[in-house]
């Protein structure tokens, strides 16, 4: 469990180093971002470590219909998530919400926390849900003002269909590949 809250405290300190020390970062230049990708690193590899490495504390037993709203949660999650990639104009959401990074992200922990009841994953996934609608609001406080982008043609919301499913087979087959089933048995 430390090591778990200690790669959620670097992985938020580093995100939000930017918006707490400004004038430190800006110093810092280009070797700030070196900085940060690195301490963004080592947070997931501690935050990895911890997760596999803590025994399993029963919390809670989520019911076997959660398996089909999770996976539901990460296609939604994969697309919102796309949806800000590219050039000026948006695919639907990231042409009617500002920060369709972190609502992804959010979903991807909103759709962990239904399907696990385990204290580590709680801690996990209920911590990284937290740093995210954090970071909405802080970026909100910073910068209140923001203007929809345009709405993007059928050649990107194709693309970003194909993508969609790509990255859910991919990610569904490296769970699999993990021992952890992301489908009903």
């Amino acid at each position: 469990m430390f090591l778990i809250i200690l790669g959620l405290i670097l992985w938020a300190g580093a995100h939000f180093f930017k918006r707490a020390m400004p004038e430190q970062r800006a110093r810092m230049g280009e070797a700030g971002k070196g900085l940060v990708t690195v301490l963004l690193v080592a947070a997931i590899i501690l935050m990895v470590l911890g997760y596999r490495g803590t025994g399993f504390i029963h919390v809670w037993s989520p019911p076997a219909f959660m398996v089909h709203i999770n996976n539901a949660l990460m296609v939604f999650a994969f697309w919102t998530f796309g949806s800000s990639a590219g050039s000026a104009d948006k695919v639907w959401p990231a042409n009617k919400i500002r920060h369709p990074q972190l609502t992804a992200f959010k979903t991807w922990a909103i759709a962990h926390l239904l399907v696990n009841g385990d204290l580590a994953s709680i801690l996990l996934f209920g911590g990284l849900l937290a740093w995210a609608v954090a970071s909405v609001i802080v970026i909100n406080k910073a910068q209140p003002d923001w203007t929809p982008p345009a709405t993007a043609g059928r050649a990107k919301k194709i693309r970003l269909f194909v993508i969609t499913v790509v990255l859910f087979v991919v990610v569904a087959l490296i769970h699999l590949w993990l021992g952890v089933s992301p489908f009903p048995s």
